[in-house]
């Protein structure tokens, strides 16, 4: 991290005023290095008072996101390294790159403006500049090849956490991956992934969440939501990021342990908001109706289709919709 950023995330975590001093003698800097990180800080958008002979205090900031207000609110592994840009084409293409260029576990790709992003089946996915989270995540995970597509549930759970965390919203899970509330969709995730037969190169797991949107193009207006016409609040993007990698971690951790989702189903089940419910599979063999019974440990929905008989729908191979719309 940065002296600028080191400081900015010291500054957030104390109550009172840090002095001059304080800041120089923990970084081993001058205080001519102290102030122009203060400055720049300023410049960027950052309220901080300083006031004599008591230092200086973090007042708050506005919905920045750059690459130094995203690290000072990262607090575990993932994100700890950020590459961050104003405009992209797809934050999953240059995450990507970084990781056949060797990127470690955990680098995090995030973009303000994305131009090109996709969802599943090459969907393209609404990106303007300024409301939303568009970032992806390059993990390194020890496990067959076979077990990656489970990945996208624990990410789906991390964002659902991440936003019930920092705004109270109790959205829901749309198996086997997108965030949604009051039947629209909040959030979409697609995996990616390189690997050879006898093991896994790299994934990447690119996450868009639609955040501070007032309105969408009336082509999706009837299925997108964001959280702010959810909440009727604005959010900080940076802290919702830290929020979803914080969730990440700890649900990745019990994956990788336990090698599939076994120690998961029960909260993703229980967060599922097409449980119980009647859906209908679009299959390439044929579509059918059934009652969505939840997920089993490799991630798979289980679909009563009559009492007694029950089918694994394989994510990524099939779409589920509910009975009467997308839910």
């Amino acid at each position: 991290m940065s002296l600028k950023t080191e400081i900015l995330k010291l500054l957030k975590e104390s109550d009172g005023y840090l002095s001059g001093q304080e800041l120089c003698n923990r970084f081993g800097v001058s205080r001519t290095a102290v102030w122009k990180a203060i400055r720049q800080l300023g410049e960027e958008g950052y309220e901080i008072e300083a006031v004599r002979n008591k230092g200086y205090h973090f007042i708050g900031s506005c919905d920045i996101m750059t690459k130094t207000e995203i690290e000072s609110c990262i607090k575990g592994k993932f994100g700890r390294e950020v590459e961050y840009h104003e405009i992209i084409d797809s934050t999953n293409i240059r995450a990507k790159r970084l990781a056949e260029e060797g990127a470690s576990s955990g680098t995090l790709v995030l973009a303000d403006l994305q131009e090109a992003g996709r969802g599943r089946r090459g969907r393209t996915w609404v990106s303007p500049s300024g409301n939303n989270i568009f970032m992806s995540l390059i993990l390194r995970p020890d496990i067959l090849p076979s077990s990656a597509s489970m990945i996208t549930l624990v990410a789906a759970l991390a964002v659902y956490d991440g936003i019930k965390n920092l705004t109270g919203l109790a959205a829901g899970i749309k198996w086997p991956n997108d965030i949604v509330a009051n039947g629209k969709k909040l959030c979409g995730i697609l995996t990616e992934m390189s690997a050879e037969l006898e093991g896994i190169h790299y994934v990447v797991v690119g996450i868009g969440i639609n955040v501070n949107m007032e309105e969408f193009p009336e082509e999706v207006r009837q299925t997108a939501t964001s959280l702010f016409l959810e909440t009727g609040e604005k959010v900080g993007r940076s802290r919702l990021v830290a929020a979803v990698m914080e969730a990440f971690e700890q649900y990745y951790e019990e994956f990788i342990s336990q090698g599939d989702l076994s120690g998961l189903i029960s909260v993703y089940n229980k967060n599922m908001v097409n449980a119980g419910k009647e859906v209908r599979v679009l299959d390439r063999s044929g579509d059918y109706i059934g009652k969505a019974l939840g997920i089993n440990e490799k991630g798979e929905l289980l679909v009563e289709v009559e009492p007694g008989k029950v089918r694994r729908v394989i994510s990524g191979e099939v779409s589920v919709r509910g009975i009467y719309g997308y839910v």
